[in-house]
Order: C-alpha cells, then sequence, then structure tokens
C-alpha cells in the first residue's frame, strides 16, 4: 500500500478546497493507495465532522456547501477506479431523495444526498418540483430502500403526504421506508402523515436512514 496524506485530505474537506482535494485524491490513487481507504480515512471523516460543525451552527451554509463540493471532486476521482478495478463500494442502501412538487429549494437536500454518498448509499436525486407519482415510480424502478422527501415551504409540505400516500396506493409502502425534512418539518407532522422518520439537518438524516435500513455499524 502506498502512502497518502489523510491529514491534507481532511484539511482540503474543512477548508472546502475541491481543486486540492481533487489533487489529493488523484495523488493517493497514483501512490498505490487502495480507493476506499481514500475516502473511509482521508475524505469522509472530515465530511463527516462539517456535517456535525454545521449541526451545531459552529460552521455556516455556505462552509458546509465549499465542502460538500471538495467531497464530491475528490469522489469524482476515485470512483471511477473503484469501478476501473471492479471494487465498486458496497452499497449500504439506495436512495431516492427529491424536493416536492411545488418547491424548488435544494440545499439541504443536495447537503444530505452528499453525505449519504459518501457514506456508502447509492443516492438517486429527483431534484426540485417533484411530483408524488415521480417519487413513487423511482423508488419502484430503482428498488429504493428508502424514499427522503424534502419540503422547505409550509404551502408545500402537503407534497410530502401526497408522496407517502402515492406510494401506498402503489403498493410499496411495506417495501421501503420514508423520511421527511425541511424548515418547516416536525416529527409531529411526519408521524401525522404516516412517514417513518424526521430529520432537522443533513447529519441527523444519515444517521436516521443507517437506523431505518439497518446498517448503523455498516461502514
Amino acid at each position: 500500500m502506498g502512502n497518502a496524506d489523510f491529514g491534507a485530505m481532511q484539511k482540503s474537506i474543512v477548508d472546502g478546497a475541491p481543486e486540492s482535494a481533487r489533487e489529493l485524491a488523484r495523488a493517493g490513487l497514483e501512490a498505490g493507495v487502495p480507493p476506499l481507504s481514500l475516502i473511509d480515512e482521508g475524505f469522509l471523516p472530515a465530511m463527516t465532522f462539517v456535517g456535525e460543525q454545521f449541526a451545531r451552527r459552529t460552521m455556516f451554509l455556505p462552509d458546509m456547501m465549499a465542502s460538500a463540493e471538495a467531497m464530491q471532486a475528490a469522489m469524482s476521482v476515485i470512483e471511477p477506479e473503484l469501478k476501473k478495478q471492479g471494487r465498486e463500494r458496497p452499497t449500504a442502501g439506495t436512495i431516492v431523495l427529491g424536493t416536492t412538487k411545488g418547491d424548488i429549494h435544494e440545499i439541504g437536500k443536495t447537503l444530505v444526498g452528499t453525505l449519504l454518498t459518501a457514506n456508502g448509499f447509492k443516492v438517486h436525486d429527483l431534484g426540485v418540483d417533484v411530483g408524488s407519482d415521480v417519487f413513487a415510480t423511482r423508488a419502484r424502478e430503482l428498488a429504493a430502500d428508502v424514499v427522503g422527501i424534502s419540503a422547505l415551504l409550509t404551502t408545500t409540505m402537503k407534497g410530502q403526504r401526497g408522496v407517502v400516500e402515492e406510494i401506498q396506493r402503489q403498493g410499496l409502502r411495506a417495501q421501503l421506508k420514508i423520511i421527511v425534512g425541511g424548515a418547516p418539518v416536525t416529527r409531529q407532522w411526519a408521524g401525522e402523515i404516516g412517514a417513518d422518520g424526521y430529520a432537522k439537518d443533513a447529519v441527523s438524516a444519515v444517521t436516521l436512514v443507517k437506523e431505518l435500513v439497518g446498517c448503523a455499524s455498516a461502514r
């Protein structure tokens, strides 16, 4: 196994430096470091740290977004190498994410997707303004383990209920878990509409998903 500066990798994520993260990932691969080691020892601990600091409000949204961009830059180098070696990461589960119909907010959802991807989940981001039928159809096509529905407006929260109802209507409810989130969303609302859980931020969303799919110790 080659040598890698895991400390510098972590710093590139905390500093939100995508170019540095990309180059460090490339250098690690060239030095012969296994791709999974680069993720698990180099970049992921820093992304988790950033998420925790954001949840504690000691880091702010622009910082979190910059770190997420750096993480994505590193993964863009590492994942092709994993595939080339025929050693794709063991998938912790398949997640379908989207922002509900009539809502075009996506920052929170994107952060959740980034952290879930970093933690080994296969994430399919449907984007924003997504109809209930699209959530349900893609969940069925992808055999999703979890569907995550974001709503950032009180007026679009009802769309979360609509997604739950459509998933039930299509006979998929027993096969997957549903989580909801967004600024106006509460744990009480999640229970009211029949969701399996509520996450107030990206870090707690990852913890919740791990619990729901029974892979809290998968990593």
